[in-house]
């Protein structure tokens, strides 16, 4: 495995340690009400504007603010809250995925991750978003059981 180096734009050298990305993984719930939704494949939306993207055979599976989905007209799929582990986690970290989903699973709240370069992004439907935070900061707290 090559050495870690920070993400580009950062100097902090991503975490791979489980129990340290526990401890420090941080969870914020981001303001605001964002959707599933499916464009057509030749949809033109401005990028600056989407969440999460990709390419799928039936269209453009995006994740975007609710009001920019009925703007679009593109019918939400589910309603959820976003929310952000703010460690920077390595993208080869083993088991923090799993830690954290098994965590909320426990608790009865779907989940939907997202990994970006330098932080892990959680989705989940937005009447558990308050009772998807207690389980994340227990988790950080106490570590997993």
């Amino acid at each position: 495995m090559p050495p870690r180096r920070p993400v580009p734009g950062s100097n902090v050298t991503p975490i791979s340690d489980l129990a340290e990305l526990l401890r420090a993984m941080q969870p914020f719930l981001n303001p605001g009400i964002y959707v599933y939704a499916m464009a057509p494949a030749d949809a033109s939306i401005d990028a600056a504007h989407v969440i999460a993207s990709i390419r799928e055979p039936a269209g453009l599976s995006l994740i975007i603010e609710e009001s920019l989905a009925t703007k679009l007209g593109l019918e939400p799929a589910l309603r959820c809250a976003w929310i952000t582990l703010r460690v920077q986690s390595d993208l080869q970290a083993t088991g923090f995925t799993a830690a954290f989903s098994t965590a909320l699973g426990r608790a009865g709240i779907a989940c939907n991750v997202v990994a970006g370069l330098a932080h892990d992004h959680i989705f989940v439907p937005i009447e558990q978003a308050e009772q998807a935070m207690r389980a994340l900061t227990a988790l950080q707290q106490c570590g997993p059981d």
